[in-house]
């Protein structure tokens, strides 16, 4: 049984680059989603008492590089979504831009073996590494699919879900 643990913790299905590949291919996707938005619809447009697709990327500006950050240094940070990063488009996909550059910059400070680590990142969200930047894909993802229903209903052909280049 201890050989099967010690191989359960040490296994790996993708490299480090492979999972920052797979990471980045989202954001890239959801880069051409907030392109795809009209001006002002980007900062009001909401449907079922959503929010506008501008705050759901404050969200993710507030955990993506912060929470790399914090798992780079060890040092806890805020988790802070209300952040005035503009009011206009291009601003937003300049931060997204310089965020996509600061997180190949942290990734490559993090060994292999750190992604098993414990984290608890922001001071309250507790798991590995790995789980934790899994968590980063999955609410970024979660919260493009929103945006393609805002796109839908605008009469807006979203980018397909897969055209991650």
């Amino acid at each position: 049984m201890e050989n099967t643990i010690n191989e359960q913790t040490s296994a790996q299905v993708i490299t480090p680059a492979q999972f920052l590949e797979h990471y980045q291919g989202h954001r890239r996707l959801t880069r051409k989603l907030i392109e795809a938005f009209p001006e002002k619809e980007f900062f009001t447009y909401s449907i079922g008492g959503m929010r506008p697709f501008s705050e759901m990327v404050k969200e993710l500006f507030a955990i993506a590089v912060p929470g790399l950050t914090e798992i780079v240094s060890g040092k806890v940070g805020d988790f802070d979504e209300h952040r005035d990063f503009g009011n206009t488009k291009a601003q937003f996909l300049a931060k997204w831009d310089q965020d996509t550059e600061d997180i190949n910059k942290l990734w490559a400070k993090i060994s292999e073996a750190r992604y098993q680590e414990h984290v608890k990142l922001f001071g309250q969200y507790e798991g590995s590494v790995q789980s934790s930047i899994l968590y980063f894909i999955d609410n970024e993802v979660h919260h493009r699919a929103q945006g393609y229903v805002y796109l839908r209903s605008l009469g807006i052909e979203p980018p397909f879900f897969y055209d991650r280049d």
